[in-house]
């Protein structure tokens, strides 16, 4: 762990050059690219303040929904062992085993809840446009 200044700190002040001082006083196409990049910067700190809490949701998730297991250490870990869990649930989909019932019912929580967290980092707009 590092320090003042936190990644929050970095990004926060990249954000506000953008904002401030360099997308005002850049037009066309370099300023909407500069847009581009300002948002993209507000993404990644949404991503790194909400990673470990998405992450071990999206593990309880699908727990619940193929059994429990054993969580992986560190992020780089856990993102690998979501993917090895999903691509069970994938297939469990493409058998029919979500097609009706209970189980159908407690898949279209999980999916809903984890493009709901996912909503939240990368497009909240469109989040807030669908619960209205």
């Amino acid at each position: 762990m590092q320090d003042r200044p936190t990644f929050h700190e970095l990004l926060a002040a990249i954000e506000l050059f953008l904002d401030e001082e360099i997308v005002p006083n850049t037009p066309g196409a370099r300023g909407f690219h500069t847009r581009v990049a300002a948002n993209a910067i507000r993404t990644v700190r949404r991503e790194l303040e909400a990673e470990d809490e998405q992450l071990a949701a999206e593990w309880a998730g699908l727990d619940s929904l193929l059994g429990l297991a054993e969580q992986p250490l560190g992020r780089a870990a856990l993102r690998e062992g979501i993917a090895a869990r999903n691509a069970e649930l994938c297939e469990r989909i493409r058998r029919g085993e979500a097609d009706s019932g209970a189980f159908s019912e407690r898949v279209r929580d999980h999916v809903r809840r984890t493009v709901r967290d996912k909503l939240s980092v990368s497009n909240r707009d469109l989040l807030s446009r669908s619960a209205s």
